[in-house]
């Protein structure tokens, strides 16, 4: 993998971008090759069952949605989740207070690394999912099937900033702020993934300025999954990282996510009182290294910048990676060197 070191974090190594792999045997690749067979109609007659009529029906709970999600998860073998809260002891966890975990008016701010992400999120939380932009303060939401598939879809993680904005011109897409969709849904959370695209959990992208746009009084819990083993992620994408997906997450059999959840971090900055901060969005703007393309307005300020770092370090700490200066442009040339190789 060397032809791919200009993709390479600089500073910590790291290559965020280049898929997992895990080796196996001859009679592992038999064995697992019997259980994607056995497993593959079940899982696609489940899923089409669930995402095309269960989900739609208006009088069915939440609790039951999450069971059925759970069921869907049971399939391919992901039951095993190790639940922790950061700075709490193993084994405590039914101590801690409601407000330790998000819920109602709260912000998910998840890692990004596999399609399991959101089916596991909406399964404990049942959060609204959001789409982010990278140059952008707005957020699109979108439901959980379209949270699923921008794990894999090139069209939703490399778009320029005009073509994300094409895509949420109207209806329940349209473009809005994490302050608006908590005023419009108090009783659910708002689950993003801020890193705006996947990887294979070894780095932390940098993150998109609309969490800036949270409310005070909402907390943003990062929430950092891991995967053992960890070639369920997905950072290479289109048809043929869809085909590796499904022989992975089929053909093991069982997966293991690690779930840690830090403690709520609450939008302090200007921005988030009302206050105008254009102009030293502008400069700061001007002053950062990031790969920031978008407008002046949507560009962090220093203090906007704190919040957002915060977020970052704590994915990094609590997933065991290191924040990395590459961007989703350099995620483009990899994949397009990866096809090529």
């Amino acid at each position: 993998m060397e032809k791919f070191s200009q993709f390479r974090d600089r500073g910590s190594g790291i290559a965020p971008f280049l898929p997992v792999t895990t080796k196996s045997s001859i009679f592992a690749t038999l064995f697992h090759a019997v259980l994607f067979v056995f497993r593959f109609p079940f899982f696609v007659v489940y899923s089409a069952a669930y995402f095309l009529f269960l989900q739609h029906l208006p009088f069915l709970p939440a609790v039951i949605r999450k069971l059925l999600l759970w069921s869907l998860l049971a399939i391919p073998g992901v039951w095993w989740v190790d639940l922790q809260l950061d700075g709490v002891k193993r084994g405590s966890l039914s101590q801690q207070p409601r407000s330790r975990v998000p819920g109602p008016r709260s912000i998910i701010a998840a890692n990004f690394t596999s399609p399991i992400d959101a089916l596991y999120l909406a399964a404990v939380f049942d959060p609204i999912f959001v789409a982010a932009h990278p140059s952008s303060r707005k957020v699109r939401p979108i439901g959980l099937l379209s949270a699923i598939f921008a794990a894999l879809s090139p069209s939703v993680q490399l778009s320029s900033l005009a073509e994300w904005e094409a895509q949420g011109g109207g209806g329940d897409d349209r473009l809005t702020d994490l302050r608006a969709l908590v005023a419009r849904h108090p009783g659910r959370a708002i689950a993003v993934f801020p890193e705006c695209g996947t990887t294979n959990g070894r780095g932390i992208l940098p993150l998109s300025p609309c969490l800036v746009t949270a409310p005070a009084d909402s907390a943003i819990f990062p929430v950092s999954l891991r995967y053992t083993p960890p070639d369920v992620t997905t950072p290479v994408l289109g048809p043929k990282g869809w085909a590796a997906f499904a022989w992975k997450l089929l053909g093991r059999p069982t997966h293991y996510i690690r779930v840690r959840i830090a403690e709520g971090i609450h939008n302090t900055t200007g921005a988030s009182n009302g206050v105008s901060t254009h102009d030293a969005a502008a400069a700061a703007g001007a002053a950062r290294t990031g790969d920031w393309e978008g407008r002046a307005e949507d560009q962090p300020t220093a203090e906007e910048q704190q919040l957002l770092d915060r977020v970052g370090e704590a994915l990094a700490r609590l997933g065991r990676a290191k924040r990395v200066g590459l961007t989703l442009k350099e995620k483009k040339g990899f994949l397009n060197a990866w096809a090529k190789r």
